[in-house]
């Protein structure tokens, strides 16, 4: 192990819930420790370990991924009354990601990972979509009451110097039901339309931007003019200049246009569209499991996760003896960005030399007929056989040692 590949600096590691987590320990078994004197400051993020700390580890994670520059991400549940029924639990912290992107006040770029054995279901599809999400606020950071009966909900504002207070009326409540109060920040909204003119010019890719500004006239209509405001400031020139345009339409139309176009663009979305139409695009592209998701602070640090959740599922059947096909590849690719990052940040080549060789040795594996049952389904040809994750890894590490 002493021509192990050495790390100047650690990376904050945070670990997560259910087969993502019995996954990313295959993972740093098999694929990393071997070859990687690994480095990290590691935070427990599955759900009893936050329960215990009443979440401050989840906040402790967040800052040493700012302190660090670089953290790298497992899946983790969010706590619903389901899982507080099923883990006896007495809070119901809010989502981990949510919190530490708020924290960040980062924007969430998800790219597909492509094989050229698996086509997109959408056959227009010629090169990857990017998702930029913005990650703060909105329904992610929201204020929630349950309304009892007949009854005034309101919205107040009091400023903090004492002057006029502003009120309006959110609804005329006529029986029970519920309210939700959400919100943004101009310097956020800017952050993170820098952030998307930023990678756009970087990686090459033409910008489209939505939201429902015709109903949300205020708050959406608040996010179209930031967003415009920065691109008319700061970047249409730059643009102009890389030869890259700027669209603006409503999130529907985008919606309609994207499953028709050709792809090879950067869609950027509120926090909530940001969500839904990552999967969508990952999904449509091959497996929610086959997307990379970076999420970037205007600090400069940056953290690196899988898209897609924990697998519940999945790891029920695991409980019970059964190995699964769980496609690890994302976080697998979550690990290669971090170690990619900080070997960026560190003036270590060799390090992000393992990181590609590992990216390009994992595709390989696949692209020669050895994967996992979500993308046997879907590749062309069929592999001879389905793999369960073990014998995956271990298929990878097998190219990787050749």
């Amino acid at each position: 192990m002493a021509d192990r590949i050495q790390m100047k600096n650690p990376i904050a590691e945070l670990d997560g819930d259910e087969m993502t987590r019995v996954l990313w320990a295959l993972v740093k078994e098999k694929l990393l420790l071997p070859y990687v004197d690994l480095k990290t400051e590691y935070y427990d993020l599955e759900l009893m370990s936050r329960e215990a700390s009443g979440d401050s580890v989840t906040l402790d994670s967040a800052k040493a991924i700012q302190r660090l520059g670089v953290g790298v991400k497992c899946a983790t549940i969010t706590s619903n009354a389901a899982r507080k029924v099923e883990y006896n639990l007495k809070n119901l912290f809010p989502s981990p990601n949510g919190t530490i992107r708020a924290i960040l006040d980062g924007t969430v770029f998800r790219k597909p990972i492509t094989v050229t054995c698996v086509k997109p279901s959408v056959s227009t599809w010629e090169k990857p979509i990017v998702v930029g999400r913005h990650a703060y606020g909105d329904q992610y950071k929201a204020s929630e009451m349950s309304i009892p009966g007949r009854g005034k909900v309101e919205i107040v504002y009091t400023p903090e110097d004492g002057s006029g207070e502003k009120r309006i009326t959110l609804a005329e409540m006529k029986g029970a039901g519920i309210v939700q109060g959400i919100h943004n920040l101009d310097e956020s909204i800017r952050n993170f339309a820098r952030s998307c003119f930023l990678y756009a010019l970087d990686e090459k890719l033409p910008i489209w931007f939505a939201t429902k500004d015709t109903i949300s006239k205020i708050y959406d209509g608040r996010f179209k003019e930031l967003f415009n405001q920065i691109y008319e400031t700061e970047f249409r020139e730059k643009c102009s200049a890389a030869g890259l345009t700027y669209f603006y339409t409503l999130i529907d139309d985008a919606a309609a246009r994207m499953v028709k176009s050709a792809g090879g663009f950067l869609w950027a979305c509120q926090n909530y569209d940001g969500d839904i139409m990552s999967d969508l695009v990952a999904s449509a592209a091959g497996s929610v499991a086959m997307m990379t998701s970076v999420l970037v602070s205007p600090s400069g640090a940056v953290e690196y996760e899988a898209a897609h959740g924990t697998v519940q599922q999945h790891y029920y059947r695991w409980r019970k003896g059964e190995k699964t096909s769980t496609n690890p590849i994302a976080l697998i690719f979550a690990w290669t960005g971090a170690l990619a990052k900080r070997a960026e940040l560190d003036n270590t080549p060799s390090l992000g030399a393992f990181a590609k060789k590992l990216e390009e040795t994992t595709l390989r594996t696949v692209e020669e007929g050895d994967m996992t049952g979500d993308l046997a389904r879907l590749a062309n040809p069929a592999p001879p056989r389905i793999l369960n994750s073990w014998e995956f890894v271990e298929a990878i590490k097998k190219r990787l040692d050749a």
